[in-house]
């Protein structure tokens, strides 16, 4: 997430791809808007080019006259009000077109960026930061939207009135207009000097912004844990450090773009003292055709002849910022989606007289995978939660393998318990199963079929999670239970909680089960949190369970009594269980004690206790888990 950059190639692949964000969903209107931005330029330059034929046809001939006839001079006041008129409409109609086009590719945006944040592995959000990812929905796409309604145009305002100007300048003289040819070239050198180093600060600048928004809010979601170590002082230099950084590039960047209108704008001044020399000193020499009018004009053009550089040097800042972001953004969208080749789904099904299974649309109770062959004849396997892993080794990185050939099974109905030390490889196993990662060697089968032959929807909608690291989401406690199977009933919802023993607490707030939970449902104890967790769970009804440390939070007295609830959860289903009270897993049909990656021990609790090893050191305490 904390690529750099770079002002070249890439940056102009950047701004062609975003320019068909703008081109392909609002075509039409942007040629409306290329269109009015024309005619702006053109009526903007018409007024400057109408002094020469004011002054020399229309009101130099009328001087002197004792009886002038001033129609002719309000006819022509008259057209340059029109054409002034026709611009103020170009320009009130692009602008407001441009601020609907700004808007509507920033949700475009972000709807891609989100559809695609779907589409990731889990390995992605565990190598970046939340922060970071975050700054892409604020930071990165509001430097689009000054960009798009604002920076592109001004620069084709800009781009418009140099060239019409100029075009403008060559007519009325082109004597003079070698000056300003000269001046050009100068105004272009100066551009891309101060221009190329306010770009490469204000890239910078960007990403230091990231890693300051990814730090305060890594902080402030720690905030209990700073406290609690003393470390206010240590997150103060941190901040501080990536604030600096921050300063350097954001002062560099501004030091350059700020520099930039006064050179610009004494270069304009120069030009405009030359050209009021030159042109005077060719009109009294009577050379090249130069009357008062030529002059009149042209100097009013050499005035605003720099205003349009100046004008794209300040944007092109805004645009360079604006490329940055946006090529952060689309490394978002180009990050390589989580692969699945999985064929075989998950179906609700029905058993006939005979025991064949049938699909069907309604939920039953009973699940079946689907598999399609070739001709396109299906087949069925019932769903018994039959799970087995053969030699699985596998590693979060192919230099550190975690697990070294695990061999393990649950048969449909069974309770697995796995008991080690932090790091032995408990949760990594459960994520397997769930392939939220793939092994590297060995397989794992689920019912007989390969789980990469399962499609991860299907497979994972038939597996039911309760973390030790809880999340609600903004909304009722009846919305977070649901969230486990949308299409839940309430009096599913309430049973689930009943199932859970979430349904005594819930019924003692204010709101009952339509109370509003914010901020992660900070208004509840982690106890409680935890229960709705396990309703959500419990709501999903799936033949197999995942419980990671799923009672760690809750008290020695809540946990009994959720305990119970949890055995009705668990009948007929299979079950994984990591946990660290090992009084909570007595009644496992199977308790796998790993060190380092390996299976040291297996066998139910009496077994073990006979073994007299590590599990019967643990459960009497002469071996704590660290």
């Amino acid at each position: 997430m904390n690529r750099k950059p770079k002002v070249s190639k890439e940056n102009l692949q950047t701004a062609k791809r975003l320019l068909k964000y703008v081109t392909g969903t609002y075509k039409v209107r942007f040629v409306i808007v290329f269109i009015c931005i024309l005619l702006s330029s053109i009526a903007s330059i018409s007024v400057s080019l109408s002094l020469k034929f004011l002054i020399d046809d229309f009101i130099s001939p009328l001087i002197g006259q004792k009886d002038p006839n001033f129609a002719e001079l309000y006819r022509a006041l008259a057209v340059l009000g029109s054409i002034f008129l026709m611009g103020v409409i170009a320009t009130f109609t692009y602008t407001r077109l441009m601020v609907y086009i700004g808007q509507g590719v920033l949700k475009k945006v972000r709807d891609d960026m989100f559809e695609h944040m779907q589409t990731l592995p889990i390995r992605y959000f565990d190598q970046n930061t939340n922060g970071s990812i975050m700054s892409l929905y604020t930071n990165d796409t509001d430097t689009l939207r000054q960009m798009i309604s604002q920076s592109i145009p001004q620069a084709l305002m800009s781009f418009f009135t140099i060239i019409v100007t100029f075009i403008a300048m060559l007519v009325l003289s082109p004597l003079l207009t070698l000056l300003a040819v000269a001046v050009i070239g100068i105004l272009i050198l100066v551009t891309k000097a101060i221009g190329g180093n306010s770009g490469k600060y204000f890239v910078r600048q960007q990403v230091a912004l990231a890693d300051v928004t990814g730090f305060v809010e890594e902080r402030m979601n720690g905030q209990r844990v700073v406290k609690v170590f003393n470390h206010e002082r240590k997150s103060e230099e941190e901040f501080d450090a990536l604030n600096e950084a921050l300063f350097e590039s954001a002062a560099n960047a501004n030091k350059y773009a700020n520099i930039m209108g006064p050179v610009i704008g004494n270069i304009g001044n120069l030009q405009f003292v030359l050209t009021a020399v030159l042109g005077g000193t060719l009109s009294v020499m009577g050379v090249g055709g130069i009357t008062l009018g030529v002059m009149a004009s042209y100097l009013q053009f050499t005035k605003s002849f720099t205003q349009p550089f100046m004008q794209v040097a300040q944007q092109f800042n805004s645009i360079v910022m604006a490329l940055a972001g946006a090529e952060r953004i689309f490394a978002l969208i180009d990050e390589t989606p989580e692969a699945d080749e999985g064929t075989v789904t998950l179906v609700n099904a029905t058993k006939d007289d005979n025991g064949i299974l049938h699909e069907c649309k309604e939920r039953t109770g009973i699940w079946a995978w689907k598999q399609t062959a070739s001709d396109g004849t299906a087949s069925y396997t019932e769903l018994t939660g039959d799970v087995r892993f053969k030699d699985v080794t596998f590693g979060y990185n192919p230099d550190k393998i975690i697990l070294k050939d695990i061999s393990l099974f649950a048969k449909p109905g069974q309770k697995l318990a796995f008991v080690g030390s932090t790091g032995a490889g408990k949760t990594t196993i459960t994520n397997l199963i769930n392939r939220f990662y793939d092994i590297q060697n060995g397989e794992i089968r689920y019912d007989g079929i390969d789980i990469t032959k399962i499609k991860k929807d299907d497979l994972r909608r038939s597996l039911g999670i309760v973390l030790q690291d809880t999340h609600l989401f903004t909304g009722t406690i009846k919305d977070n239970i649901r969230y486990g199977n949308l299409d839940a009933t309430d009096e599913q919802i309430y049973n689930a909680a009943k199932l859970a023993h979430a349904d005594q607490f819930i019924n003692m707030l204010p709101h009952g089960y339509d109370t509003l939970l914010s901020g992660d449902g900070e208004e509840l104890s982690q106890g409680q949190r935890q229960l709705i967790s396990i309703a959500r769970a419990a709501v999903a009804d799936p033949p197999v369970l995942i419980l990671d440390e799923a009672t760690s939070s809750i008290d020695t007295r809540t946990e009994s009594i959720v305990q119970k609830g949890m055995d009705n959860l668990m009948k007929g289903r299979t079950v994984f269980v990591i946990a660290h009270r090992l009084s909570t897993i007595r009644n496992s049909n199977a308790i796998i004690v790993l060190d380092h990656g390996q299976i040291i021990e297996r066998g139910d609790h009496e077994d073990l206790i006979a073994q007299k090893g590590t599990y019967y050191q643990l459960y009497t305490g002469k071996l704590e888990l660290s």
